[in-house]
Formats: C-alpha cells, sequence, structure tokens
C-alpha cells in the first residue's frame, strides 16, 4: 500500500482534481480521461480489486454506487446516461491495484478497451 498511487492521493500526497469526497470515498478526475467526463470513484479502504473484497465491504461498494448516483445528479448527465466501468486485474486493464470504478459520459474518444 506505500506505493498505491490511490492511497497516496487519498493522504494529499500526490496531488489531484478532486470532485467529491466523504469518510469512505474520494472521487477525482482520471488523469487520461476517455471521455468528456471520466471520472474514478474510490474507496479509501485499500482493496486490491472485485475478488479482494470480503463480506464486511458489501456496505463500502455500495457507498461507491449510491455516490455514482450523486455524483451523476449533480454533473446533470441522468438523462444522457453513463457508462460505469469495474477493471479486474491486469488482463481486464486494471492498472492500479486499488479498487476504483471509472464513471464515464460524452463523447468517447478512445476504444473502451483502453479504459
Amino acid at each position: 500500500m506505500n506505493d498505491c498511487v490511490f492511497c497516496k492521493i487519498i493522504n494529499r500526497e500526490i496531488p489531484s482534481e478532486i470532485v467529491f469526497e466523504n469518510e469512505k470515498i474520494i472521487v477525482f478526475k482520471d488523469i487520461n480521461p476517455k471521455t468528456e467526463i471520466h471520472l474514478l470513484i474510490v474507496p479509501k479502504k485499500h482493496i486490491a480489486n472485485i475478488n479482494e473484497i470480503k463480506e464486511e465491504d458489501k456496505e463500502l461498494i455500495a457507498e461507491m454506487f449510491w455516490v455514482v448516483k450523486q455524483i451523476a445528479h449533480q454533473l446533470n448527465i441522468i438523462e444522457q446516461g453513463y457508462k460505469l466501468v469495474f477493471n479486474v486485474g491486469r488482463g481486464a486493464g486494471q492498472l492500479i491495484d486499488h479498487i476504483h470504478l471509472h464513471l464515464l459520459s460524452g463523447s468517447f474518444n478512445r476504444s473502451l478497451k483502453e479504459i
């Protein structure tokens, strides 16, 4: 965890454009956006990926989706739609070993395979 980029963002060791934060979740803009809106919803608890969640993490995962709904409403993208993506493991494109959910909306300028 000491070298986890997302943990460093959470701990303010690396700057990021944060758009939402509460006691469990932080949301920031992706530094390499694939769409007009590309946010990362990240739990503050370090969990490598979906395969590593435990029963005790169910509420945290639900909180991620609750935050997405709030942000989508604030960004007025409920009607136009948005995409949610979890990448699990290197073979699926997960680059950072800290669970995170991509929120994407707007014109896609890259293939979904690159997300």
